[in-house]
């Protein structure tokens, strides 16, 4: 029985301690705190610990600290800086596996923090149970399925004693569902390897491409007044329903996104870039005209249109520029202009589909029988910042990216193990096995 033949058959006989892996992590509730949910639902450090724990046993070197964002000033302006933000308590974790010497290095990289719990679950959300082949849970798919994918093929290369020449990091980081100053902050300390698998949700498929992700905040000043009267001239002191500027607003977006349904595509993207509308506030009495409506929005854009700091500047002045086509439609607007906060700015990046990694990578799906999917990802990921520094990446890992967030998320147990599979088998043939003649 050969190395691959080995450590295929550890990972199918040790099936329920992978799952068991997956299902201590979801046990940890580790929600971003940029959500504002009970401390006790807050625990990045006791996540990491539990990992940090497993890599030693495995004998790697580990490494754990706090970011801090005044050491990250240089960063100003850049993809993944925050200025102010507090990272007490949420440490990254690097366990690095030193391999033999002559072969190629490689990151298993991913995020530990997830989203809040939401409503309208039907099963508890940190309670990891599986029912029906679907293993459900807080951050199930997005994304500690594919951090236990990634800790379960080092332990199975371990496990096997398969040697490696290339040295393998584990890299795990918090912050990811704020906007990715975690990531930012791993790859400030130096970390760099010939590959990274980042090991978000894609159902198998390789993604050598996320989207860049926009939040923003249209603020749409109006004037209260009783809802019941005639209104009177605005610049006489009349009523101004701010609802009915928001429309203004609105239909703007709606033209700008048949522009960008057209010229926002990407060959390895299913659907384009466009601006969607996710929460409308407006209005304080049911009998005045709304005097404030708010509109929190998402945009996408793509790795070719980033600005000089690998962000989303260009597409930025494009919303303003239209929130100022859309006030010379209206004289209060001209008076009043429509404020925009922008609150994230999440990067994205791009490999060559042709790159060697990449086909390494889809080559390891071909030995399992699997024919490989190449497929970007429309939302971001933190593939960025090692993409920036010349880490050729891809995103892979167990599960339905559209169950992100999602209430009752679940993970497929057989894409959680098929993964392991896949990322076991890359390590083997991207950092090559020292062989007893070496």
């Amino acid at each position: 029985m050969n190395e691959k033949e080995r450590v295929l058959s550890w990972i199918d006989e040790h099936h329920d301690d992978i799952l068991t892996t997956l299902k201590e992590l979801i046990n940890i509730p580790s929600v971003n705190p940029w959500f504002g949910e009970a401390t006790e639902l807050s625990d990045e450090k006791g996540v990491q610990a539990y990992i940090a724990d497993k890599m030693k046993k495995l004998g790697a070197e580990v490494e754990q600290w706090e970011p801090n964002a005044d050491a990250l000033r240089e960063y100003e302006g850049r993809a993944g800086y925050y200025p102010g933000r507090d990272f007490t308590n949420r440490p990254n974790l690097a366990a690095t596996f030193k391999g033999e010497g002559d072969g190629n290095s490689l990151l298993l990289f991913g995020h530990i923090d997830v989203v809040k719990e939401g409503s309208n679950w039907t099963k508890p959300a940190f309670a990891a149970e599986i029912s029906d082949g679907k293993l459900y849970g807080r951050g199930a798919v997005d994304m500690k399925g594919g951090v236990a994918s990634m800790i379960s093929a080092v332990e199975a290369l371990k496990k096997t004693n398969v040697p490696l020449k290339g040295d393998v990091v584990v890299g795990t980081v918090v912050d990811e569902e704020a906007g990715g100053m975690g990531a930012l902050d791993f790859i400030a300390q130096g970390y760099r390897t010939d590959g990274c698998i980042l090991t978000e949700p894609t159902s198998l498929q390789i993604a050598p491409l996320c989207r860049g992700i926009l939040w923003g905040k249209l603020i749409i000043k109006g004037r209260a007044g009783h809802i019941e009267m005639p209104k009177a001239d605005w610049k006489d002191g009349g009523a101004v329903d701010a609802i009915e500027k928001a429309k203004l607003v609105m239909k703007g977006i709606d033209e700008l996104n048949e522009k960008w349904s057209v010229e926002k595509t990407h060959p390895l993207l299913p659907i384009p870039c466009q601006i969607y509308l996710a929460q409308i506030q407006g209005g304080e009495y049911p009998t005045a005209y709304a005097n404030r409506v708010e509109i929190t929005f998402n945009a996408q854009y793509l790795p070719s249109e980033r600005d000089a700091n690998l962000l989303g500047g260009k597409v930025k002045e494009e919303i303003e520029t239209l929130m100022k086509k859309v006030a010379e439609q209206d004289s209060w607007l001209q008076a009043n202009p429509v404020k925009i906060e922008w609150l994230i700015d999440a990067d994205c990046a791009e490999t060559d589909s042709e790159h060697p990694f990449v086909q390494q990578c889809a080559h390891s799906l071909e030995q399992l029988d699997r024919k490989p999917v190449i497929e970007g990802l429309c939302f971001h990921t933190d593939m960025g910042w090692p993409v920036n520094v010349g880490i050729p990446t891809i995103n892979f890992g167990p599960g339905d990216p559209r169950m992100a967030h999602h209430s009752d998320e679940f993970v497929p147990v057989d894409e959680v193990i098929e993964a392991t599979k896949v990322i076991a088998l890359t390590m083997i043939d991207w950092c090559k096995v020292k062989e007893e003649s070496d």
